[in-house]
């Protein structure tokens, strides 16, 4: 934190067949997109507008992402093994 400001987040992205998913850690927010990028742009523009809602508001709730959340996040639900690819990334504010 600088200034009580965020310069970057941290994210997952998976592959949600056919969408791309990118789950921001440090509040929750979700992007989804045709293809990766784009899942990336939808959660930054998420991350904007949550952003905005922090200033104007105080009582908006803003937590980093559980464990639990995680792990749900990442488990694809199925019966056959998965072999899916997951990456983390940073996305600049």
């Amino acid at each position: 934190y600088v200034g009580g400001s965020m310069d970057f987040y941290t994210f997952v992205l998976r592959k949600s067949d056919p969408y791309w998913v990118a789950m921001c850690l440090e509040n929750g927010l979700v992007g989804q997109g045709g293809s990766s990028d784009e899942a990336v742009g939808k959660l930054k523009e998420a991350i904007i507008s949550f952003q905005e809602a922090l200033k104007a508001e105080e009582d908006v709730y803003n937590e980093p992402i559980s464990v639990k959340d995680l792990h749900e996040f990442l488990t694809v639900e199925g019966n056959e093994p998965q072999t899916a690819s997951y990456e983390l990334r940073a996305v600049y504010t």
